[in-house]
């Protein structure tokens, strides 16, 4: 007999964490406590190569996960970016058109008090 697949409960608000790298934008919807529920990224919206890395391939990635979370039952979203990539900005505004409203928006971008050693300048 084959086991039942446990319902996952999905309450009415979440996190959205947007990482927007300088190569991909990958967002991740989660529930209140972090236990991931949805995800999408560039990549997986279609996107290959240096196309990746543009703010409508944030846009389409960030529309995507909305669009699926929205379906599911969040409404509203806290929204925590990281990294310094072109899709930051997009991708929030992409959750807003996706129906979902954004509750505050926080950044969490790691800034280095001068961590490593700079590479070697070229010698020609």
């Amino acid at each position: 007999m084959p086991k039942k697949k446990k319902e996952k409960i999905i309450t009415s608000s979440g996190k959205a964490f947007i990482t927007a790298g300088m190569n991909n934008t990958i967002v991740t919807i989660t529930d209140d406590k972090g236990n991931t529920l949805f995800t999408g990224s560039s990549g997986k919206s279609g996107f290959k190569g240096s196309r990746k890395a543009t703010p409508y391939a944030a846009t389409k990635a960030a529309e995507q996960s909305g669009a699926l979370a929205y379906a599911a039952g969040i409404r509203e979203v806290a929204v925590f970016v990281k990294g310094p990539g072109l899709g930051r900005i997009s991708s929030i505004k992409a959750l807003k058109s996706a129906g979902l409203n954004i509750v505050s928006i926080s950044d969490q971008t790691p800034i280095p008090h001068n961590g490593c050693r700079p590479k070697n300048r070229r010698r020609v």
